[in-house]
């Protein structure tokens, strides 16, 4: 096991993803932070309704819903039909969200009507300073024409919060656990009836005579101003949103020995930053594509959270669709995409679970990942991780080549098995696959915590993998 150290030597790409990560309340504040990234490092934005004229040599990016996006690096050496060489994580966290109609009142207070999204830790949401974050649709008129833009919109002070009841009204809530209903206990305190009425007639005038979907009162007006008021519009120009409540405090180093990092959305968001910036700096050089004959992909997906089956989640066709266009561009018969995909390799990037040392019982004793240990190799004979022998051996290899530490993952007999991306890219394109993550504590909670010198680690391999697995790769023989 490496050595820990403290967030002095690994000091530039812990801050980096520090600021990633405060930048990045939503997926959509992730792939637009990716797509300033990617636009400053030289990549070349392109859409997928337009045609795509691309070169060996060149860097290139697009996105879907602006929560899914894919930047590949395409080597100088590229021919049609050679491989692509893939690292995917995923944009979203479990998070709580908006629902269509938010707006609650009962009791004397205005309450946010939201909707739980994926598997998240509901109870570390009580007590913490909360905020709203997402995108909106504005409506804009301009000499007589009307048109359409999305926004993102992001309020930095702390407006809402899910109370705790006080244990005088629950005494027996330490002897009997929290429990509480999803759905009518979950909601967030925005304002009192009296204070938000004081505001009310403002924020109707403000509404207009023009109708919008908001004139059913689906949303307090007061949330609807400070939201028009955040992005420089009129309340009746907003025309419909998806939004989510976020916790204000920020990602922070912490720990004693400042080892860990302390943040939400680590999961998956510590996997987004660390394959984004290896792609990044693996193709930043004068002569980094040089001697490359293959395609240096990272594909970050919206929705792996609530299964991926989307238009811009992994069981999509955005990922074939890619690398299909891509081959497409070099050459014109369809049998090239089909041998792509044997030559290519996917690592599926998405935290692992570390050993809780107050849960010890959790792990089995020879699969116990450990912080400061490296990326951890995921393994289900069930298939519920799309790892196999020689797909481990390759990413195994890749460490040991740079003096990189490893780790293994089964999970209990007796236990329930999470799953990935991986499994679904495997079986939906046909690609080779090795499921990975750094390890994390606190999984899913509204505050999780990794260790520093993982997230170097990880970045490092991934860097690797895009350097060094075109050459290794061709050392290797299986179906001949």
């Amino acid at each position: 096991m490496a050595k820990p150290s403290n967030c002095g030597e690994d000091g530039s790409v812990v801050s980096d993803l520090i600021s990633f990560l405060n930048a990045s309340p939503t997926a959509f504040h992730a792939v637009d932070e990716a797509k300033r990234r990617l636009l400053k490092a030289g990549y070349e934005r392109i859409s997928e309704r337009g045609d795509w004229n691309l070169e060996a040599g060149k860097k290139y990016f697009f996105t879907r819903n602006h929560s899914t996006v894919v930047a590949f690096a395409i080597g100088k050496k590229y021919a049609a039909g050679n491989g692509f060489y893939v690292v995917g994580a995923h944009t979203d966290s479990p998070c709580l969200k908006l629902k269509p109609v938010s707006k609650v009142s009962k009791g004397g207070y205005v309450e946010i009507g939201v909707q739980t999204y994926g598997g998240g830790l509901w109870h570390t949401w009580f007590d913490r300073d909360l905020t709203i974050a997402g995108r909106l649709i504005i409506r804009e008129e301009k000499d007589g024409s009307v048109s359409y833009t999305h926004k993102l919109v992001r309020l930095e002070e702390p407006i809402m919060r899910i109370p705790t009841l006080a244990i005088h009204l629950d005494r027996n809530v330490n002897a009997d656990g929290f429990k509480f209903n999803n759905q009518s206990h979950l909601l967030p305190v925005l304002a009192t009836s009296i204070k938000a009425e004081l505001n009310k007639p403002v924020a109707e005038n403000d509404l207009g005579k023009e109708k919008s979907i908001y004139d059913n009162s689906k949303h307090h007006p007061v949330l609807l101003q400070i939201l028009a008021s955040q992005v420089g519009c009129k309340t009746k120009e907003i025309s419909d949103f998806e939004l989510q409540a976020c916790d204000t405090q920020p990602s922070i180093v912490a720990g004693a020995m400042k080892e860990f990092i302390f943040s939400g959305r680590l999961d998956n968001l510590c996997m987004t930053f660390c394959s984004l910036k290896a792609l990044i700096d693996a193709t930043s050089s004068e002569g980094s594509l040089e001697d490359e004959s293959g395609v240096r992909v990272v594909a970050l997906f919206d929705h792996e959270e609530v299964g991926s089956n989307s238009a811009q989640g992994a069981g999509s066709p955005v990922m074939v669709d890619a690398l299909s266009r891509i081959t497409n561009s070099f050459g014109s018969d369809p049998k090239l995409l089909h041998k792509a995909i044997q030559r290519s390799f996917l690592v599926s990037a998405d935290m692992a679970h570390a050993l809780h040392p107050n849960y010890m019982d959790k792990h089995e004793e020879n699969h116990q990942p450990k912080l400061h240990g490296g990326l951890v190799i995921k393994h289900n004979a069930n298939q519920r991780y799309a790892t196999n022998a020689v797909t481990a051996f390759l990413f195994r290899e890749i460490a040991k080549r740079n003096n990189l530490p490893i780790q293994d993952f089964v999970v209990r007999n007796d236990m329930g098995c999470g799953s990935t991306i991986g499994p679904i890219l495997a079986s939906g394109v046909g690609i080779r696959t090795v499921d990975v993550g750094a390890p994390q504590l606190s999984m899913h909670s509204i505050r999780e915590m990794c260790a520093v010198d993982d997230v170097k680690h990880s970045y490092e391999h991934f860097k690797a993998f895009f350097q060094e697995f075109s050459h290794l790769d061709a050392k290797i023989t299986v179906d001949m």
